[in-house]
C-alpha cells in the first residue's frame, strides 16, 4: 500500500523525523486563502501522486515545470498551485496515460547546503532488512547506482540496528561530531518506523543537511506490507482511492489478486507463479499481458465471476486466456463458472481455457458440451499461441 507524501511526513512526525512546514491543498479549496494563510513567502508546490520522478515530469497541458516547483511569492504559488490541480503529471513512472493532481502539498522551502539519500527496505538475499545511505542524493540516484554503486554504503541489520552502525556511515561521510549523533539519531527513528508500522519501504530522497548545519527529511516515500494492515487501521484509513485503478479496487473486495498491465491478453489463473509464467509465455511469443490476475488456490464461482467481470471492463483486452491447475478449486467449478457467465452474455471475447489438475476430465466435458465457442488446450505452450491467433 502507498501513500502520499504529506501523509508520511504527518507520520514521520510522530517519530522525530525532521520535516518541512507544510499544508494540504486540494481541489475545490479556496487555494488563495491556503496560500495567503502560510507563515512564510518562498513556498515548494508538490503534487501528490502515487509515482516518482514528479519533478521531472511534465503536464499534459504544459506548464513550463514539472510537479514540484518553488515559488518566490504567494501570488506566484496561488497560480502554480492552480495551474497543477487537475492537471494530468506525467513521469516515468506514471508513464504516458499520467496521474491527475488532485492535491497539492505547500511546503516552505529550505536552504540546502548537500542532498543525501536514505531508504530502508528488505534485502531479500539474505532475509533482513537493509539501510542504504548515499551522498548523492536527489533526482539522479537511479544513476549513481548503475554507475557508482560504491557510493552508496549499506548497513544489513541483524535484528537490532546498532547507533555505532549509522556513525561509521556518517563518518565516512564527512560529518561533524555534532552531525553524525543528529544523523544517528534520525536514522535510529527512522528505522522505528519502518519495523513498527511493517513498511516494505521508507525512502528519504533527499535527506538535505542545511545551511546551518542540521537534517530536514524534504521528501519521503513510503510502501506499506499489505498482508499486515490489519494491525494498522489507522494507515489503511490513508489510502486515496483516486490513486487506485477502480479495477484493482473491485478486486480487492473479492480477494482476487489484480495488477492492471497495458498489454490485449488479458490473464485469469490461479496461483501468482503460474501467473507469472503465464504473463512470460504470452511475452515470449510476442504479445503482451493485459494484467496479472491471481484467483487464488480456493476460489468459488463468484469470485471466478467477478474476475471475468473486471477483465471485460479493460477496453484493451481483445481475448482472454484461463490457465487453470486445478487443486483446491476445481476444474469443473472453473468450467462451470465460465459457462455460466458466458451465457449471461457478459463474454463476447475468444476466451482460450487450459484446466489441468482435480476433476479436469470433467471440466473439459463441461466446456466441450457447452456450445460457447471457447478454444481449448491442453499445454500452456499451445494456449499462449491460441491466444495470440485469436487476436489476430
Amino acid at each position: 500500500m502507498n501513500i502520499h507524501e504529506f501523509q508520511a511526513q504527518d507520520l514521520f512526525r510522530k517519530y522525530d523525523i525532521p520535516v518541512p512546514k507544510g499544508v494540504v491543498a486540494k481541489e475545490g479549496d479556496n487555494i488563495s486563502a491556503i496560500v495567503n494563510s502560510l507563515p512564510f513567502d518562498n513556498i515548494c508546490i508538490k503534487a501528490q501522486i502515487y509515482a516518482g520522478g514528479r519533478g521531472k515530469g511534465r503536464f499534459r497541458q504544459d506548464l513550463g515545470y514539472g510537479g514540484v516547483k518553488v515559488a518566490s511569492s504567494k501570488a506566484e504559488a496561488t497560480t502554480i498551485a492552480n495551474n497543477m490541480l487537475g492537471n494530468v503529471l506525467i513521469t516515468k513512472q506514471t508513464g504516458e496515460s499520467g496521474r491527475t493532481v488532485r492535491t497539492l502539498y505547500l511546503t516552505e522551502t529550505v536552504a540546502i547546503a548537500h542532498e543525501y539519500y536514505i531508504a530502508i527496505s528488505l534485502d531479500r538475499k539474505v532475509g533482513r532488512p537493509v539501510i542504504m545511505i548515499s551522498s548523492d542524493g536527489g533526482t539522479d540516484i537511479e544513476i549513481t547506482a548503475q554507475n557508482n554503486p560504491e557510493k552508496i554504503y549499506k548497513i544489513s541489520v541483524d535484528g537490532r540496528l546498532h547507533a555505532y552502525q549509522i556513525s561509521e556511515c556518517a563518518y565516512k561521510m564527512g560529518f561533524s561530531k555534532e552531525q553524525v549523533a543528529e544523523f544517528t539519531q534520525i536514522l535510529l527513528n527512522m528505522y522505528k518506523f519502518y519495523l513498527e508500522n511493517d513498511c516494505t519501504l521508507l525512502e528519504v530522497n533527499p535527506m538535505v543537511m542545511t545551511s546551518d548545519g542540521h537534517f530536514i527529511a524534504i521528501d519521503s516515500k513510503v510502501n506499506f506490507d499489505d498482508n499486515a494492515l490489519f494491525r494498522h487501521p489507522d494507515i489503511v484509513s490513508l489510502k486515496d482511492p483516486n490513486e487506485e485503478d477502480p479495477r484493482e479496487l473491485e478486486a480487492h473486495k473479492f480477494n482476487l489478486n489484480y495488477i492492471a498491465l497495458d498489454g490485449n491478453i488479458a490473464c485469469l489463473v490461479n496461483g501468482a507463479g503460474l501467473a507469472m509464467a503465464t504473463m512470460d509465455m504470452i511475452k515470449y511469443y510476442g504479445s503482451n499481458p493485459a494484467n496479472f490476475l491471481d484467483i487464488g488456490g480456493g476460489a468459488n464461482e463468484e469470485q471466478i465471476a467477478h474476475a471475468f467481470q473486471i477483465i471485460v471492463n479493460d477496453k484493451n483486452v481483445k481475448a482472454i486466456l484461463v490457465n487453470i491447475f486445478g487443486g483446491i478449486v476445481r476444474c469443473d467449478i472453473v468450467a462451470q463458472s465460465i459457462i455460466n457467465v458466458a451465457q449471461n452474455g457478459k463474454l463476447n471475447l475468444p476466451i482460450i481455457v487450459r484446466l489441468e489438475g482435480t476433476n479436469v476430465d470433467m471440466g473439459r466435458k463441461l466446456l466441450k458440451e457447452s456450445g460457447l465457442n471457447i478454444i481449448p488446450a491442453t499445454d500452456l505452450d499451445v494456449a499462449v499461441k491460441s491466444a495470440i491467433s485469436a487476436i489476430k
